[in-house]
């Protein structure tokens, strides 16, 4: 869920993304299946025709140009077309285009869109809206915060006609089928109404209710950290959903929503701890499963928060910049404990940057370079380096002479990130570093989060069946500017030779060749450590 994944990216600490693989266009977001097909047992269980589901994540904000929490991306996937969606496989299959062709260079995309369509207010839907809204993001940096990776590679947008878009690329682009997909892609606005938020776009929230759209859902209403309120789209046109209404709730722990769920007050729930779903793996009255891992949780450490300028931002400690202290921090942390002791065994210890739920993109490192659980070793580099352990067992750093003791930021709504920490906590200590855990809101942490003003943090993302979107938000493009804003970054990571390789990864239509590249651009983050991921939850 980006902690913000279908859980997905987003447990995150910082962000998740809602992208896993959805059986059809009604599929836009794993909580809301049941409300879009109408499965016997969601049906059975909602009462006057109402589905009520657990929100990943708070919601901020219902504007696609700037959102990545969970909670929103699901609504946001689910009131807004995109250009096509993805089938059980992961192929794209239609949605608001009915076909495509490509040219014989592959630079030149030709989209022919439904005809017939209209937006919620009865405007009709036409390819002008699909040429404005990636032209917004082409050229406009706040438009471009959550996606503006998608269309770096954009030369030219247009509408020659009412249900003809043509995409050209500088370059040849093989993920252009999975760029505008619901929930984890671009979603495709109403120009007529978005034209003329554009000068205010940075602080606008779209909470004009009822919001213009289409899609299956309408948005309704939103209760601030509580709820948000969709009504069935009935003029849909692949059918309307089998409910009425749609409560996406928001909880502020996960135990209430079980409590929830368990009462009959909730409907749907996902993204359970191992213990809770062991618990409601025997309830009479609620039906479990598991799926491969689609994302991951991990610890993001701050090597230096800078903006795309490279002017330093926020309060990070310094001597995160070394990397051997780093690549210590990784060797103390027993990953396989984790997955047994947290996850209960329903999981996979974690180690390259995409996860094992997509076995084409899953890349583990060679054996005689795993980071794996050795504190013996991660006591030896910091010798090596310096950093000699005081009489209370806590390292110095032998230029600053400070205690090598670092914030670890941690979501006071997250029971994962609860049971994760005093791990670490013990772990670190070993080796001679010092933790003081932080608990805080998700909305806080993430505010910390681009500021810049952390040292370490837990986070999770999820991914599609394409990894470009999760791959970007690693690159020097997503730093944020001087300002502060238009920034989508969860670590401040920028290395010009990974932003090589992801420009290379995108124009690789054969699908080995492109898998070398991004399993090169995942050697490179193991090594930077700048994510260390703990694992891959089912």
């Amino acid at each position: 869920m980006k902690h913000h994944q279908p859980r997905p990216g987003n447990r995150r600490s910082a962000r998740r993304l809602l992208a896993g693989v959805l059986s059809s266009v009604l599929l836009l977001a794993m909580a809301f299946v049941g409300a879009l097909v109408g499965e016997a047992g969601s049906a059975t269980a909602a009462s006057n025709s109402t589905l009520r589901v657990a929100a990943d994540t708070s919601i901020t904000t219902f504007n696609p140009f700037l959102s990545y929490y969970d909670g929103e991306l699901a609504i946001i996937g689910n009131i807004y077309p995109t250009l096509t969606s993805i089938d059980s496989k992961g192929t794209p299959v239609p949605y608001l285009a009915k076909s495509w062709s490509t040219s014989a260079d592959k630079l030149t995309w030709t989209f022919k869109l439904q005809s017939g369509l209209k937006w919620s207010d009865g405007k009709p839907i036409t390819a002008a809206d699909a040429a404005w809204t990636f032209n917004l993001i082409m050229h406009n940096q706040v438009a471009a915060t959550s996606n503006g990776s998608l269309v770096a590679n954009f030369a030219k947008v247009t509408a020659p006609d009412a249900t003809t878009l043509v995409i050209t690329t500088k370059k040849p682009q093989a993920n252009m089928l999975y760029l505008s997909i619901p929930v984890s892609g671009i979603a495709i606005v109403p120009e007529h109404i978005w034209k003329s938020h554009v000068s205010g776009l940075k602080s606008y929230k779209n909470m004009d209710f009822p919001v213009v759209g289409y899609g299956p859902w309408i948005l309704a209403g939103n209760v601030t950290n509580q709820y948000a309120t969709l009504k069935a789209n009935k003029d849909f046109f692949m059918g309307a959903p089998k409910f009425d209404t749609l409560i996406s709730q928001y909880f502020s722990n996960s135990d209430a929503a079980v409590a929830a769920l368990r009462s009959g007050q909730l409907d749907e729930l996902g993204g359970v701890t191992a213990t809770q779903f062991g618990a409601l793996d025997k309830a009479s009255n609620v039906t479990t499963y598991q799926q491969a891992a689609n994302g991951w949780t991990a610890m993001e450490i701050n090597s230096g928060a800078k903006t795309r300028t490279g002017k330093p931002m926020g309060t990070g400690n310094p001597i995160l910049a070394d990397i051997r202290v780093r690549q210590a921090i990784a060797l103390a942390i027993n990953r396989q404990t984790l997955v047994a002791k947290v996850l209960d065994g329903r999981g996979v210890p974690g180690a390259g940057y995409l996860p094992p739920g997509y076995p084409q993109w899953w890349w583990q490192p060679p054996a005689s370079e795993r980071l794996d659980y050795n504190p013996a070793k991660a006591n030896s580099i910091l010798d090596a380096a310096g950093y000699k352990k005081g009489t209370n067992g806590i390292r110095v750093d032998p230029t600053t002479h400070k205690p090598l003791v670092f914030r670890l930021g941690i979501h006071s709504d997250d029971t994962g990130d609860a049971q994760i920490a005093p791990y670490l906590q013990g772990w670190l200590k070993a080796v001679g570093i010092g933790v003081k855990i932080e608990s805080m809101s998700f909305d806080q942490l993430n505010v910390n989060l681009s500021k810049g003003d952390w040292d370490m943090l837990m986070d999770g993302w999820s991914t599609g069946a394409d990894p470009t979107y999760l791959l970007s938000i690693q690159t020097c493009a997503t730093l944020p500017l001087d300002d502060g804003t238009a920034g989508n970054t969860d670590a401040f990571y920028c290395n010009p030779t990974y932003d090589k390789l992801f420009n290379k990864q995108v124009t690789e239509f054969d699908q080995k060749q492109r898998s070398q590249t991004v399993a090169q651009m995942q050697d490179i983050l193991y090594k930077a450590n700048a994510d260390i991921i703990l694992y891959y939850k089912n």
